[in-house]
């Protein structure tokens, strides 16, 4: 019997709503291997993030060629997050170089690899609506969300990245950069809600998707202000010997925190939705669980 349908559980369940979501995520994750597809993200996205800051840094060469101070407040602001890489730049901005040859190369690696990780992500989400998996898009349809969310993505973080430096260079209040905050995570979470609808062969509405991108949107935030800042001090203790070993480290570590919230949140989404169907059609069994999808 598993944990979530014993007698103790199930009471709790039907007493407590807020229980009662939190182990019909729990079991989701569980059911729905959300563990593994959650490592599969972390995998595909180690792989896309090094040709994706290579395009970046080498568009902000040539955009900014021979402007070294924009250069740095561009660093400073939209790639500081990015733990290690984040920092090794703003050391030394001036090693940034524009080169056609150079963005070509990373264009088509970071296509190749980015849109693997929209795949899985499509994937995973599937797994957690439960979607057979003859009733799944084809895999045309897969790579051609995949490439839209790619634009959406790097939009987002181009939006970012432009109010950031805004900030910087206007040299704004505290009040400027708390509404910059602010406007930071808006976008965040438009984005990931944008993801956990559109990302599925299901058809969840705004309202099933909201909660989880909120939720995803928070411990977003809170990852990249702790996780950033313990991989730093990592990788800044880290002897010439086992430095590169602690970047890996210390970027795997951030991308699977970052996918585990992903997923987790999605989850969310899902426990709701079944507990607002139960509630529509007057169901209360709850000792019933629903059987895994295929294996993807």
């Amino acid at each position: 019997m598993p944990w979530s349908t014993s007698p103790r559980v199930v009471a709790l369940r039907s007493r407590f709503r807020t229980v009662d979501v939190l182990v019909e995520t729990l079991d989701g994750w569980r059911r729905h291997q959300s563990g593994r597809n959650a490592s599969l993200l972390s995998f595909w996205g180690f792989l896309s993030i090094f040709p994706l800051m290579v395009v970046a840094t080498t568009i902000v060469g040539l955009v900014l060629e021979g402007n070294e101070d924009l250069q740095r407040d561009i660093i400073d602001s939209a790639l500081a997050d990015i733990p290690v890489l984040g920092s090794q730049l703003a050391a030394d901005p001036t090693s940034i170089d524009g080169s056609w040859t150079v963005l070509i190369i990373g264009l088509v690696t970071a296509l190749w690899s980015g849109t693997k990780v929209f795949v899985g992500a499509q994937l995973a989400f599937d797994d957690i609506w439960e979607i057979p998996i003859d009733d799944r898009d084809p895999m045309p349809m897969q790579r051609g969300r995949a490439l839209v969310g790619l634009v959406v993505i790097g939009g987002s973080h181009v939006v970012s990245g432009g109010l950031s430096a805004f900030v910087q260079t206007a040299n704004l209040h505290d009040a400027g950069r708390f509404f910059l905050i602010i406007g930071s995570a808006v976008i965040h979470m438009s984005v990931i809600a944008a993801m956990y609808r559109y990302l599925t062969s299901a058809s969840p509405s705004w309202r099933d998707v909201w909660p989880g991108a909120v939720a995803a949107g928070i411990v977003f935030g809170i990852v990249q202000h702790f996780a950033t800042a313990l991989v730093t001090h990592i990788t800044d203790n880290a002897s010439d010997t086992y430095g590169q070993f602690a970047l890996v480290l210390g970027l795997v570590t951030w991308l699977g925190l970052l996918a585990i919230a992903t997923l987790m949140s999605a989850e969310l989404n899902a426990a709701l939705d079944q507990r607002r169907d139960r509630g529509a059609t007057g169901g209360n069994d709850l000792t019933a669980t629903a059987d895994p999808p295929a294996a993807s």
